[in-house]
């Protein structure tokens, strides 16, 4: 790659980081704001599925915009309207809940604006050579800010509860200010497309194809799976595990920090190891496996170990996944990886809210159920046939 393209990489993943870390700031303050305003977890849920909804919704209409037009307006437009929504957010803890339900749908759309053009960008700019490390690059940048979010947020609640938000938005904006002013010209980035990488365009091939189907299912159910996980998480240690807030938040600082070492260490390795297909299969039983001994765990250090190797094999999933879709069709990443993003954001609106639900009943509910899910989707993907037309 390019100085140049590697710049704009650079940006395009702390772009990304930013906006998922704002995404789960909101997770260890949950059981908070539900004791303080006299809510429910599927109060909780409907509030974390509203982001998910104005995503799904917008994802692909900008993605084929980001296609036809420029990519880097709408990230920069993203950025901003993040910034906005977490001071949004700020303004209504403790004081008025239809203030965050808000802050959650403006949110959703500054990740409409950004993500699927962030990815479609990263692909335009990369070979077939490389982009399997930097798309793993790009989904470390989305499930750490995922895992990341939850554990940042803890700590400075501690201090007071709207203190994350804040903080937030304030990088929000310093991000859209560094973006508009060092990200370089997308003429810049695509001129240095290699000679064979346009024969891998798919241009007489038609858009849809049981590979595009099965993967975008496979997509959508990792997604449900982690936004149940990830969502619910933060009560579950704390209603039914008896963890405190700062147990919580530096849980998942290790975590996730123990989780992303992992991701961009090894993920490059293991793609090309074992296969992008193979690795996800394994993923999806991994998880199953370690989600069951989180159901079974004594101690804390058992639920640590085992929640550890769930974030891993999420983690490994998203990326596997994205991969293989950037091969399907070169000329439509952006409509592509707006129905990535669509279908994630439906996982996401089903997700907390079903786990809400399922957390208002019994406290063991979300967990059981996302493992018969993830088991369906194990076998599910020993079915799939698959191979990249230019590796």
């Amino acid at each position: 790659m390019t100085t140049i393209q590697k710049r704009a990489l650079f940006l395009l993943v702390g772009s990304q980081l930013l906006i998922m870390l704002g995404i789960g700031l909101v997770i260890p303050v949950e059981p908070y704001i539900k004791a303080d305003m006299g809510l429910t977890a599927m109060d909780m849920g409907i509030m974390a599925a509203l982001f998910a909804a104005v995503q799904f919704v917008a994802s692909p209409i900008i993605g084929r915009l980001s296609d036809k037009f420029a990519r880097t307006p709408l990230i920069a437009a993203g950025l901003l309207l993040f910034a906005i929504s977490e001071a949004v957010f700020a303004l209504g803890i403790n004081h008025a809940f239809w203030l965050l339900n808000l802050a959650r749908i403006l949110g959703g759309l500054a990740a409409a604006l950004s993500m699927p053009s962030i990815t479609a960008l990263a692909s335009d700019m990369t070979s077939n050579a490389n982009r399997a490390r930097v798309i793993g690059w790009l989904s470390a940048s989305f499930s750490g800010g995922i895992i990341l979010g939850p554990g940042v947020g803890g700590v400075l609640a501690n201090i007071h509860h709207a203190l994350p938000f804040v903080g937030s938005a304030i990088l929000g904006l310093i991000a859209f200010i560094v973006f508009i002013t060092l990200m370089p010209a997308e003429d810049k980035l695509r001129v240095a497309h290699a000679p064979q990488q346009e024969s891998v365009t798919q241009s007489t091939t038609p858009f849809w194809s049981l590979p595009l189907v099965m993967l975008l299912v496979l997509i959508l159910v990792a997604s449900f799976g982690l936004a149940a996980l990830d969502n619910m998480f933060s009560l579950y240690l704390h209603d039914v595990r008896g963890f405190d807030l700062a147990e919580i938040a530096w849980f998942l600082v290790v975590n996730g920090i123990l989780s992303l070492i992992f991701q961009v260490v090894f993920f490059d390795s293991l793609v090309t190891y074992l296969g992008e297909l193979r690795l996800i299969r394994l993923s999806f039983i991994a998880s199953v496996l370690a989600i069951i001994w989180i159901l079974l765990a004594q101690s804390k250090w058992e639920v640590f170990i085992a929640t550890l190797i769930v974030f891993v094999g999420f983690d490994i999933i998203r990326p596997a996944i994205t991969t293989l879709l950037s091969h399907v069709n070169e000329g439509q990443q952006g409509l592509i990886n707006g129905l990535n993003m669509s279908l994630t954001s439906i996982g996401n609106i089903v997700g907390p809210v079903l786990g809400g639900a399922l957390l208002d009943i019994n406290g063991n509910l979300p967990y059981a159920f996302v493992a018969v899910i993830m088991a369906i989707s194990s076998i599910l993907t020993f079915t799939v046939r698959f191979k990249p037309q230019a590796y």
